[in-house]
């Protein structure tokens, strides 16, 4: 039977497009971007106050890809909606698409929900950003130049009760041509403290950069930053100036615009512990 799909609520668009130079040579990426919910799902339920937290939206992490967009002259994509909706940064079949427990923080709006539901979300809020990725990647490619993708997240200071000493983490999964030089000029910085694949493991199957990146040959990475150094916008702007000048040397390679197939960890690595997620 085929599976009829509401239309979206009137006025809520799914995914912020930035424009930019198509052949700059990379494309910005922000999966959690806004903690916002289309007005029909109301507050899902949840206190107001948990929508501040790391649970609904990746904090400062928004204002780092705008001000590397710009900076680069180059395109990026945002997500509109909070992660506690749908996850666009998970393949359509994970368990974790749509999440009923995150962070000790039960979700009333999720706990029930069924298999058309989700179907719906996925339809209306999860693959127009997938879409959006493929089609400005394709217009990029079009010009000739093999863009390079980089994915912008943030993590919060302590997991459980273990603080987090990186400043900057890189996770990657098997390409090796963006994360390894960047992490190299990261680590030249005598103060700063820049995790390989960490807090997380970038090997996940069916995220964003597995379906742009890992399945196209694009070379890519995901910047993960810590969040009480860019929660404050004028902060976020100084981190996001910081970057930019070790990533600058790294997009310059001619490695970085090629196509180039690398199989990915997480067909054989697949992660089996939900805090080991962006």
């Amino acid at each position: 039977m085929e599976t009829i799909v509401p239309p979206p609520v009137s006025g809520f668009s799914p995914v912020e497009s930035i424009a930019g130079a198509l052949d700059s040579g990379v494309l910005f990426l922000c999966d959690h971007a806004s903690n916002a919910l289309p007005a029909e799902y109301g507050d899902l339920g949840l206190d107001p106050g948990q929508f501040h937290r790391h649970i609904a939206y990746d904090i400062g992490a928004a204002r780092v890809t705008r001000r590397l967009a710009h900076l680069f002259g180059a395109p990026a994509l945002l997500t509109n909606y909070s992660r506690l909706l749908i996850d666009p940064n998970r393949g359509a079949d994970d368990p974790t698409l749509v999440m009923r427990l995150s962070d000790g923080a039960l979700i009333p709006g999720n706990a029930r929900i069924d298999a058309a539901e989700i179907e719906r979300r996925t339809e209306l809020y999860w693959r127009p950003y997938r879409d959006a990725g493929r089609d400005i990647v394709d217009a990029m490619l079009a010009t000739g130049v093999i863009p390079a993708l980089v994915a912008v997240h943030s993590f919060t200071p302590f997991w459980k009760s273990q603080a987090r000493p990186w400043h900057v983490g890189i996770l990657w999964d098997s390409d090796p041509r963006l994360a390894l030089p960047f992490i190299e000029a990261l680590r030249a910085e005598p103060d700063l403290v820049i995790g390989d694949n960490e807090p997380y493991d970038g090997a996940l199957e069916g995220d964003t950069l597995y379906e742009h990146g890992t399945q196209r040959g694009l070379a890519h990475m995901l910047i993960e930053m810590r969040q009480d150094l860019i929660a404050d916008e004028r902060e976020a702007d100084v981190w996001a100036d910081r970057l930019a000048g070790a990533l600058a040397p790294v997009l310059a390679r001619p490695d970085t615009h090629m196509i180039e197939h690398y199989r990915s960890r997480a067909l054989v690595d697949r992660p089996s512990t939900p805090g080991k997620r962006p």
